[in-house]
């Protein structure tokens, strides 16, 4: 048995707490300082995180060895296995046009540009980050918004801001799954406070949206079509991440933004034409006046509803117990780890859902949406290879990250920061969110910084006296603001809308968005660690 020390080094838990950052410093360094690909650094951390382990820590190599190779399988199955399902989805409504069918019935909702950017850039991007995440919601929906007659700027800055108050649950709740998994803590519980903070962001980003199109105007003419979409997206959010399905948080929350905007009799009055003069800067797309058939459109919006539709039934209780069935529960082998108090860590038995897992029921949603759009068999296995030759640089990523985060969890380093960082006492509640926006600023994923922040929080709160699901979802809600400033995202909307190269011109318009929404979510998580808002936590 290998028992976890808390310092190491010459007995001192600064200098411990140092040598265990490496890793992260590392990681760090290499993305934000060199400025070298996530695939490259991760390994390179890796490498790292292995070397602290083995040296400084004494973790046996064999155990090193086999602490990361649980968190290469954790990346590959669920994590990617959800991601290479959702893009499959979305790579088959491309192949037979039904995405170009849904931009044009998107398109005709409404001739207001800033309610046009509110369904697509806030609703259908939440409902592409619920599906797929990783910077798909933002390179689709301002090449969609260019399509419109947007600025490609404007496109782009739009699209970016819009992609925050979904990203906590977004590729099937990859990163609140990702969360649970590294602190140990039930994906219940951390859901469930992610959902009690992510959906106050949810309120104020349309109002923000309509700000960036059409500044004061912009917010004084359409603020009730923006504050109803923001309302409906928060209180469906709140209750499905809470009482229903944290994989459906993001989906229902998108349907149910959407299905409000347009009821509200301001949505659909037509804008007036110096709005659209104004707004609409750019060369408008010539197939948006061909109007598609009926059934076509039906089969556009098929994918979501099955998707939507098939993670309903796994949610009744005997279809559930059935898939429970199929669980393999298993001791990991080559891994006998201890707590610094002695006890064996939850890491020694690893767990395989087989059939209940996100990836799964959207394999089976994706094999139902190539019936309905009639995609044969041979091409849809070609676009399910292809998507997973698209993603091998994310999966190479993904894998590196939570292999460096298992190791330093199981060799303790991450426990040792913790209890260093649990120093600043209660002013951790304000810095847990930084924490997080910095990880995912710089990692450009929300996953990848729960994987590498997320236990050495939950450390910090246990010896600070603080909430562990507070800090935890902290770590994810403040994350989610740092998502538009990542190099990786602002590169992704450039390539999208044809700005190659503006990428500081980008950061300089949505930097001063994410320091102030981040700003919000310090003050969110202060008022819930204390009596003011500490009624809203579970």
């Amino acid at each position: 048995m290998f028992v976890q020390q808390l310092d190491p080094v010459a007995d001192s838990l600064s200098l411990s707490a140092l040598v265990a950052a490496l890793p992260l410093f590392t990681v760090l360094a290499l993305l934000g300082g060199v400025r070298m690909r996530a695939h490259y650094a991760g390994p390179i951390g890796l490498v790292v995180a292995a070397l602290v382990a083995w040296l400084p820590y004494g973790m046996p190599v064999g155990q090193t060895l086999s602490s990361a190779a649980q968190g290469v399988l954790f990346g590959l199955f669920p994590i990617m296995w959800i991601v290479v399902n959702a893009l499959w989805v979305y790579r088959m409504t491309v192949r037979t046009d039904h995405f170009d069918v849904l931009r044009r019935s998107f398109g005709g909702l409404s001739d207001d540009p800033r309610v046009q950017a509110l369904v697509i850039a806030f609703c259908f991007g939440a409902l592409l980050e619920a599906l797929a995440g990783f910077g798909a919601p933002v390179a689709i929906c301002s090449v969609m918004l260019v399509a419109l007659g947007f600025d490609p700027v404007r496109a782009a800055v739009v699209a970016l801001v819009a992609n925050t108050a979904p990203v906590a649950f977004g590729a099937m709740a990859t990163p609140v799954v990702t969360l649970a998994q590294v602190t140990g803590l039930p994906l219940d519980s951390v859901a469930s406070v992610v959902g009690r903070q992510t959906p106050l962001l949810a309120l104020v980003v349309p109002l923000l949206l309509v700000v960036i199109v059409d500044g004061r105007r912009g917010l004084r003419e359409t603020w009730v079509p923006a504050l109803a979409c923001g309302v409906a997206f928060a209180i469906a959010q709140f209750t499905v991440s809470n009482y229903l399905s944290v994989q459906l948080a993001d989906i229902a929350a998108a349907l149910a933004g959407a299905a409000v905007l347009m009821a509200v009799p301001a949505a659909r009055r037509p804008a007036e034409e110096p709005v659209r003069a104004a707004v609409l800067t750019g060369v408008r797309s010539d197939d948006l006046d061909h109007e598609d058939p009926r059934p076509e459109v039906l089969r556009a919006y098929a994918p979501y509803a099955l998707i939507v539709a098939i993670f309903s039934i796994a949610q009744i209780g005997p279809v559930k117990d059935l898939f429970a069935k199929a669980t393999r529960t298993f001791d990991w082998p080559f891994l006998d780890v201890a707590a610094p108090d002695g006890k064996p860590v939850g890491a020694n038995v690893f767990s395989m859902p087989l059939i209940a897992t996100g990836g799964t029921l959207v394999l089976v949603a994706g094999v139902a949406t190539a019936a309905v759009l009639r995609v044969n068999a041979g091409d849809a296995l070609r676009e399910w290879g292809t998507t997973v030759r698209e993603l091998r640089h994310a999966i190479l990523t993904v894998v590196s990250v939570l292999a460096l985060a298992y190791v330093m969890n199981l060799s303790g380093q991450a426990a040792t920061i913790g209890h260093f960082v649990a120093a600043a006492g209660a002013g951790l509640a304000f810095l847990s969110p930084v924490l997080g926006w910095f990880g995912v600023a710089v990692s450009g994923s929300d996953t990848s910084a729960n994987a590498l922040f997320g236990s050495l929080q939950v450390t910090a709160a246990r010896e600070s006296g603080l909430s562990a699901d507070l800090l935890a979802a902290a770590n994810s809600s403040g994350g989610v603001l740092g998502k538009m400033i990542s190099p990786q995202n602002l590169a992704i909307a450039c390539a999208a809308v044809g700005l190659k190269g503006r990428e500081g011109d980008l950061l300089r318009k949505v930097l001063p968005w994410s320091v102030a929404l981040l700003l919000v979510m310090c003050l969110i998580v202060v008022a819930q660690s204390s009596f003011l808002l500490g009624w809203m936590l579970p």
